[in-house]
């Protein structure tokens, strides 16, 4: 189980959010809404590890993420910027992402995963000269690449996605889990997966005194 406890945002000496409570179980995803300046990225980054609260815990099974390497093992962290390389091709950043995860993935399976999103005939060109949601389809095929229920922590995963990109998503999202994967995502525009009941996590932007 994942398990948020009393968590508290910090960014500079600003308080975001104070007394976040929540799980995450097994097949469940969670949306977390707010608007710009609530501390929904702030609150991803502790999710992943990368930022560590001040006032609160993150637990994987009863243990704190800073001391959980079971957790590391299961996280798949895609932030907004996607993480993509400029210079590398569409199939190397892939490569790139899914090494930096501590994923091994042979070339026919990359491929099918940018067939997936549907960047297979991108494939050799530099990211620089993909569209926006080009990159996002490549960033995302990282997903396509798991095969085990693990924990996806995703920032706008749609955002730059047209209907058919959003439809994948979607589908990847339920596949992950049905079989028992967790996903928690931030998204500015309404996500419906059939057969999927997804808890709603609202961030209140704090006032300034």
């Amino acid at each position: 189980m994942l398990r948020i406890e009393n968590l508290t945002g910090i960014r500079g000496t600003e308080k975001l959010f104070q007394g976040i409570n929540f799980d995450v179980q097994s097949g469940q995803m969670v949306w977390l809404r707010g608007a710009n300046g609530s501390g929904k990225t702030t609150l991803l980054r502790m999710l992943t590890g990368i930022s560590v609260p001040e006032v609160g815990e993150i637990l994987w099974n009863g243990e704190t993420l800073a001391k959980s390497e079971a957790f590391r093992r299961q996280l798949v962290y895609l932030g907004h910027s996607n993480g993509l390389k400029d210079d590398l091709t569409a199939m190397e950043s892939l490569q790139f992402l899914t090494r930096i995860h501590g994923r091994s993935a042979d070339v026919p399976a990359l491929e099918e995963a940018l067939k997936k999103m549907g960047v297979f005939h991108r494939r050799h060109l530099p990211v620089r000269m993909l569209s926006q949601g080009q990159r996002k389809r490549v960033a995302l095929a990282r997903l396509a690449l798991e095969t085990q229920p693990g924990v996806w922590v995703l920032d706008e995963p749609i955002d730059s996605l047209d209907d058919s990109g959003v439809a994948v998503v979607a589908q990847l999202l339920k596949t992950h889990l049905g079989r028992g994967g967790r996903a928690i995502l931030t998204s500015h525009i309404p996500l419906q997966i059939e057969g999927v009941d997804i808890q709603t996590l609202q961030l209140e932007k704090r006032r300034a005194p």
